[in-house]
Formats: C-alpha cells, sequence, structure tokens
C-alpha cells in the first residue's frame, strides 16, 4: 500500500484552538452591539415620540392663538359698534334731544359683551401658552432622547470595528460611550 500522507493532526488541533482565541471576544462584542443597538431603537422611538408631541402641543397653541386673534377681533369690532353708539348718544345730546332709550342699553351691551369676550380671549391665550410650554419641555426631552441615541450609534460602530480588528480597548471605548448613552437614556426617562 502506498504510504498515505501523514497529516500533522497537533499542528491542525493548534490552528483551530488559535483562530477560535478570538472568538469569546467577538462574541461578546456582538452581545454588547446587540443590546446597544435594542437600547437605541427604544431610545430613537421615544425620541420620536416626544418630537411628534411636541409638534401636535405646537399646532395646538398655533391653534388657541389664531382662536385668541378671532376673539380679540371681536372684542374691538364691539368696541367699535359701542363707541358708534356712544357717538350717537353724543349727537342726541348736542341737539339737546334725549337720546333714544335703546342707545344706553346698547352701550351698556357692547361693554358687558366685551368683558365676556376678553375673558374668553384671555383663556385662548392661557390655553396657547401652556400648550407651547409644555411643547417646549417635550422638545428638551427629545434633544436628550436625540443626543442618547447619537452614543449609541457611535458606540455601535465602535463595537462593529472592534470586532473587525479584535481590539479590546476600542470594544472598551464602544462600551464607555455606550454607557453614556444608556445612562443619558434611562435618567431622561426616569424624568
Amino acid at each position: 500500500m502506498p504510504d498515505e500522507p501523514e497529516i500533522d493532526t497537533d499542528s491542525v488541533r493548534e490552528s483551530i484552538e488559535k483562530h477560535h482565541e478570538g472568538t469569546p471576544l467577538i462574541k461578546r462584542i456582538a452581545l454588547t452591539t446587540a443590546l446597544l443597538a435594542a437600547l437605541g431603537a427604544v431610545a430613537a422611538l421615544e425620541s420620536g415620540d416626544t418630537v411628534n408631541r411636541a409638534l401636535v402641543l405646537k399646532t395646538e397653541a398655533g391653534r388657541f392663538q389664531a382662536e385668541a386673534s378671532d376673539q380679540w377681533a371681536y372684542y374691538q369690532a364691539k368696541g367699535i359698534k359701542g363707541h358708534v353708539v356712544e357717538t350717537s348718544r353724543a349727537i342726541w345730546l348736542a341737539a339737546g334731544k334725549t337720546p333714544p332709550p335703546d342707545v344706553d342699553a346698547a352701550i351698556k351691551k357692547y361693554a358687558a359683551d366685551q368683558k365676556d369676550i376678553e375673558k374668553a380671549a384671555r383663556e385662548k391665550e392661557r390655553a396657547r401658552d401652556d400648550a407651547s410650554r409644555e411643547a417646549d419641555e417635550l422638545l428638551e426631552r427629545h434633544h436628550h432622547f436625540a443626543n442618547s441615541v447619537a452614543f449609541i450609534q457611535v458606540a455601535i460602530a465602535l463595537g462593529a470595528v472592534a470586532a473587525l480588528s479584535q481590539a479590546r480597548l476600542v470594544w472598551y471605548g464602544s462600551l464607555v460611550i455606550g454607557a453614556i448613552g444608556a445612562v443619558m437614556f434611562f435618567l431622561k426617562l426616569a424624568t
């Protein structure tokens, strides 16, 4: 029988073991990167949700502003009508005559209407201010979540670099930056 080539199984085994030495690091990097990706997705959803709610509130504030402006225009119209009636009253008096009885009633009615309209306009302005303030708070919250997402994305990118280069130091950097992003997210989530 011809001599079969001799295979050095020891060197093959050593080669396989050397090849798999880096595997635990790669697994750790993959695990932490996957966790960071999941956290980043949640943070991005929270960021998007807060900005959407802020936009709805800003739109509401704009609507309240338009309604308040309408009320103030109505207030001015009532004031003009009241002044017209007062002028007609003055003309009657200047002519030495007694104004019709409905003139004084109309002047009082327009003044009372203006008070009610002013109250409604101020309520609309208060609602506008409340909606705008809440929207501003949500936008601030959104910025914190967005910054958290940015840190987490950088950490994920560093994790990919660490996996490709098998550089522990880069992976540690990824963990630190990811932890900063996670802390930012959870601190803002708690408030």
